[in-house]
C-alpha cells in the first residue's frame, strides 16, 4: 500500500522532537513553518560555489525529457515538487549530506550509460534503494554486528543498548522517503543500511566506497534495520519485550547473509 503522508496542517508536531526527525531539527523551521518553503529558501541554504540547485518540477522542466539524474549530472538541477514532504526531505539531505548525493548520482549516470535511461540493473536498485530508505550506522562491537547478521534483534538493541545511548553505535537515517514515513507517529520504520565498523566519519567512508563501486552493486548487500528499535526511537524500545513481538523485527531469511562492513578509522 502506498504511503500516504500527513498534511502540513494535520502534521503531528511531536514528531518532530523524537529521532529520526529531532536530528534534522536545523530545517525545523522549514518543515513546521506556516507555509511551504519554495525553492528559492532552499537554494539560499546552498553554499555560494554549488555546483547544484533545486528546480521546480513542472510540465515545462519535465518536457526536457531527461531522466531526474541526467538532470543533475548535466544541469546540476534537482527536480523539487512544490509542496511535497518526499521532495522536501530530499532537499534537505543534499543540503547535509552533498557528498553522498554526489556519489550516487555518479554512479546512476554510469549504470544509465549501460543499460540505458529505461532499463534498470542490480545496482541501479541497490543505488535508488539506499537513496530513499537508506541508513548509515557506525558500530564498534563486533558482537553487534554478529547479532546483527542473526537478526537477534534483542541482543542488537536491548543487550547493547548502552551503546546505542552513549554514541559508540550510532544510526544516521539518509533516505529521504525513510524521513518522510517518520512524520507518522509511532510507525515502526525499518531502513536499507550500509554498516561502518571503527570509528571517524562513516558518511564519508560510505561516500568513497560508493563513488569507487565498492558498494551498492545489487540490493542483497544493504542491511535491514527496524531502526525504531534503536534506545529512545520507539516508545516500545522500554520493554525487552518490544523486541520479540513488534512485527518490524523479522527473522533472518534462510540462505540470507550480509557482506562484510566497510573500515572506518580504527582507534581514537
Amino acid at each position: 500500500m502506498r504511503y500516504v503522508a500527513p498534511t502540513r496542517e494535520t502534521l503531528e508536531r511531536s514528531v518532530l522532537a523524537s529521532p529520526p526527525l529531532s536530528h534534522w531539527s536545523d530545517f525545523a523551521a522549514l518543515i513546521d513553518g506556516p507555509v511551504w518553503p519554495a525553492v528559492d529558501a532552499l537554494n539560499a541554504l546552498l553554499p555560494g560555489d554549488s555546483d547544484v540547485r533545486f528546480v521546480t518540477q513542472d510540465p515545462s522542466l519535465l518536457s526536457d525529457g531527461l531522466h531526474y539524474e541526467e538532470r543533475i549530472a548535466r544541469h546540476g538541477a534537482i527536480a523539487t515538487r512544490p509542496e511535497n514532504w518526499h521532495d522536501l526531505f530530499n532537499a534537505f539531505v543534499w543540503l547535509r549530506h552533498g557528498a553522498l548525493k554526489r556519489a550516487l548520482n555518479a554512479r546512476q549516470m554510469t549504470e544509465i550509460a549501460l543499460m540505458g535511461p529505461r532499463q534498470r540493473s542490480r545496482a541501479q536498485c541497490a543505488l535508488t534503494h539506499f537513496d530513499e530508505a537508506g541508513m548509515v550506522v557506525s558500530l564498534q562491537d563486533s558482537a553487534m554486528l554478529d547479532a546483527w547478521d542473526a537478526h537477534d534483534w534483542h541482543t542488537l538493541f536491548w543487550t547493547h543498548r548502552d551503546a546505542w545511548r552513549d554514541g559508540r553505535a550510532r544510526v544516521d537515517v539518509f533516505g529521504h522517503a525513510l524521513l518522510e514515513h517518520a512524520l507518522t507517529p509511532g510507525k515502526l520504520l525499518v531502513g536499507k543500511a550500509l554498516v561502518v565498523m571503527g570509528e571517524g566519519d562513516a558518511n564519508a567512508v560510505c561516500s568513497r566506497a560508493i563513488a569507487a563501486g565498492a558498494v551498492l552493486n545489487d540490493p542483497q548487500e544493504l542491511r535491514p534495520l527496524p531502526v525504531s528499535g534503536v534506545p529512545g526511537w520507539h516508545a516500545g524500545t522500554m520493554e525487552a519485550s518490544f523486541y520479540a513481538t513488534a512485527p518490524c523485527f523479522q527473522p533472518l531469511r534462510a540462505g540470507r547473509t550480509y557482506p562484510a562492513p566497510l573500515v572506518g578509522r580504527i582507534g581514537a
